[in-house]
């Protein structure tokens, strides 16, 4: 699963959904754009809404900044203060936040549902290669690979109630980063929600539409073909759904760049069969878990796994 922090930012395009809400007629609407920029999980993050007036978009922004702020102090694993940092340097996390919980329960049926191509238990294996990376040589043979392969790992030693999240064994560790951005795009959607938007764009490490563009079409989404930094493989329309597009070779760990940052858990090595999966599904969270594990998993494999989830769809691979 991804560790390392991609370029990320929040996009989020509204149409006004009324005049009651936001003032004036629809023709004024269209020449109010409120624009922020600033920085969400470490990397660069905007905010665009339009028809809306400025004071509104402001209150908006910062309640969206709040959100974010509140959802990394549980999921980001670059702050030491985070839950899932105390959890990994400790072993249990005593009364976990209600958000940490529902993550976790996805990220099990997730896991459940891939056959253990998706597992969070894979972050000492994916940390040690990091720290190999980091070192002077940066380069990795075949050989460091198989001695990185954790036996401690496993989802299956990781017990979550309402009152403890806690590890069998010390040496374990998990990483939230295949799924919390999808998590926090879908919580950042809720809040828009909230506030009486209906069209609107969400893109925070992954796609979320509330409903289509004012104009009744949904919403255009790109998908970027591998290998190409400009290049798109294909571009489909977003409304009342989510995307996420996974690429183990997005991030490499050696000189060749061939060894991605998308490890499969069940052999602890980047066996990745795909260059990208792009998923549509009805949560960013799920999509973007499904992204990842797709990437370890055969046609047939896929395609059991979507079964199991209701409006989930594969809509590129590569």
């Amino acid at each position: 699963m991804s560790g390392v922090t991609r370029r990320r930012f929040v996009a989020i395009s509204a149409a006004a959904a009324g005049s009651t809400l936001f003032g004036g007629t629809a023709a004024t609407q269209q020449l109010r754009t409120f624009h922020w920029k600033g920085v969400a999980l470490g990397a660069e993050a905007s905010l665009r809404i339009d028809g809306i007036d400025p004071t509104l978009g402001e209150a908006i922004a910062a309640r969206c900044r709040d959100e974010i702020d509140r959802l990394e102090g549980l999921f980001s694993l670059y702050r030491s203060d985070s839950a899932i940092a105390r959890l990994n340097r400790t072993g249990a996390l005593d009364n976990p936040d209600p958000d940490f919980l529902a993550l976790m329960s996805m990220a099990r049926a997730v896991h459940d549902a891939t056959g253990g191509a998706f597992d969070p238990t894979v972050q000492p294996q994916w940390a040690a290669l990091a720290e190999r990376h980091a070192g002077s040589a940066k380069d990795i043979a075949n050989g460091d690979l198989a001695a990185l392969h954790s036996p401690a790992a496993g989802f299956g030693r990781v017990h979550v109630t309402a009152g403890q999240i806690s590890f069998e064994r010390p040496s374990m560790a998990i990483t939230l980063n295949g799924i919390a951005q999808g998590y926090i795009t879908d919580r950042i959607a809720a809040l828009l929600r909230t506030e009486g938007l209906r069209h609107v764009l969400v893109y925070v490490g992954e796609f979320r539409a509330v409903g289509p563009r004012d104009d009744g079409r949904g919403w255009p989404v790109g998908i970027r073909a591998p290998g190409q930094a400009g290049g798109t493989a294909r571009t489909i329309t977003l409304s009342d759904s989510a995307l996420a597009t996974s690429e183990p070779l997005g991030t490499t760990f050696d000189n060749a760049g061939t060894i991605g940052h998308i490890l499969d858990p069940r052999s602890g090595k980047p066996d990745a069969r795909r260059q990208s999966v792009s998923v549509e599904a009805p949560r960013a969270a799920l999509a973007d878990a499904l992204s990842t594990a797709f990437c370890m998993m055969s046609d047939a494999e896929i395609a059991a796994a979507l079964d199991m989830f209701p409006g989930a769809r594969l809509v590129h691979i590569a």
